[in-house]
C-alpha cells in the first residue's frame, strides 16, 4: 500500500471515527452486573470467546464475502450476506447496533465518495461491514489490511468499555489490547477463509447478556 492508503486505513481504525462504537458494550454491561466478568482475566476470557466464536466465524468471513461482492459489483450477493449478518445478531440491541453504526458510516461514505450509488448506500445503512468492504475496494486497500484495521477498532472499543464497566486501569487496558491483538493476528487468516458450512455464532452467554441488558435497570451503554 502507498502512504495515502495507509493513512486512510488508520483513519478507519481510529476510535474517533463517528460511528458511535463507544456507546455499545455488546452484552458486557449485563455480564459485569450479574458477576460473569469481575476482573481483567474474566474480561480477557470473555473477549477471546467473542473473538473466536463470533468475530472469527461471522464478521470476518462475511467481510471477505462482502469484499468480493464489492469487487465484482455484485449487489445481489452483498444483499444476501448483509441479510445473513443481521440474522446472526441474536437480539434487538445487537441488530440496532449493526444498523445504527451502518447509518452513521453511510453518512461518512456519502461525504467521502458522493458518487456511490443509492443501491449500495442503502446496504451500508444496514451494516457498517458492507460499507467498510465497499470503501476498502474503492480505496484499493487489501482485504487482510482492512480486516486488521476493523479488528483493531473492535478490540479497542471492547477494552475501553471494560475500563468503564469492570473496571480496570489504562495500563491494564493497554496490556489487554496487546494480548488480544496477538490472538487476533494468529487467527485472522483462518477466519477470512472460513467456509460457508462453518459460518455462525456460538456465543450463547453473550446473546443472553445482550437480551437481559434490554431491561437492565441502570445502564451506561446501549447494549
Amino acid at each position: 500500500m502507498h502512504s495515502t492508503q495507509q493513512l486512510r486505513l488508520m483513519q478507519l481504525a481510529s476510535s474517533s471515527l463517528p460511528v458511535g462504537a463507544f456507546t455499545w458494550s455488546q452484552g458486557l454491561e449485563w455480564a459485569v452486573e450479574i458477576g460473569w466478568v469481575t476482573g481483567v482475566d474474566d474480561f480477557s476470557d470473555w473477549q477471546i470467546q467473542q473473538m473466536e466464536h463470533n468475530f472469527f466465524t461471522v464478521d470476518m468471513p462475511l467481510l471477505a464475502r462482502l469484499y468480493r461482492a464489492c469487487e465484482q459489483d455484485d449487489l445481489a450477493a452483498a444483499r444476501r450476506w448483509t441479510a445473513y449478518l443481521l440474522a446472526c445478531r441474536e437480539t434487538r440491541e445487537l441488530r440496532d447496533e449493526e444498523r445504527s453504526r451502518g447509518i452513521a458510516f453511510t453518512r461518512l461514505v456519502t461525504d467521502w465518495e458522493p458518487g456511490c450509488s443509492p443501491q449500495w448506500r442503502a446496504l451500508f445503512s444496514e451494516s457498517q461491514l458492507c460499507g467498510m468492504a465497499w470503501l476498502g475496494v474503492r480505496w484499493k486497500i487489501p482485504l487482510t489490511e482492512l480486516a486488521l484495521s476493523f479488528g483493531y477498532s473492535w478490540i479497542e472499543s471492547a477494552v475501553m468499555a471494560g475500563v468503564k464497566l469492570v473496571p480496570f486501569g489504562q495500563q491494564a487496558a493497554q496490556r489487554l489490547i496487546i494480548s488480544l491483538c496477538d490472538r487476533y493476528a494468529q487467527g485472522l487468516a483462518q477466519a477470512l477463509a472460513c467456509p460457508d458450512i462453518c459460518l455462525g455464532s456460538s456465543t450463547p452467554l453473550a446473546a443472553i447478556a445482550s437480551a437481559r441488558h434490554e431491561t437492565q435497570y441502570s445502564r451506561l451503554f446501549r447494549s
